[in-house]
């Protein structure tokens, strides 16, 4: 057989489980979780040391879109 065609194949069955549940709880995901995250730590990067923990949270909020102007 070819190596990563083999190599596939481990990998689909050691994740099968996370893959099917997928379908089975109604196709819910983490990708929005993620993204928001994702969204937060571009910001946190682009802050370069805020000292105010309460502007950096709002920052975060209006950046993440839990919050307008």
């Amino acid at each position: 057989p070819i190596p990563e065609i083999a190599r596939l194949g481990r990998t689909l069955r050691r994740w099968q489980a996370a893959f099917l549940a997928y379908f089975t709880t109604g196709r819910s995901s983490n990708g929005g979780t993620e993204a928001v995250n994702g969204i937060i730590e571009l910001h946190r990067r682009l802050a370069r040391g805020f000292r105010n923990r309460d502007n950096y949270r709002l920052r975060m909020l209006l950046a993440a879109g839990g919050l307008t102007p």
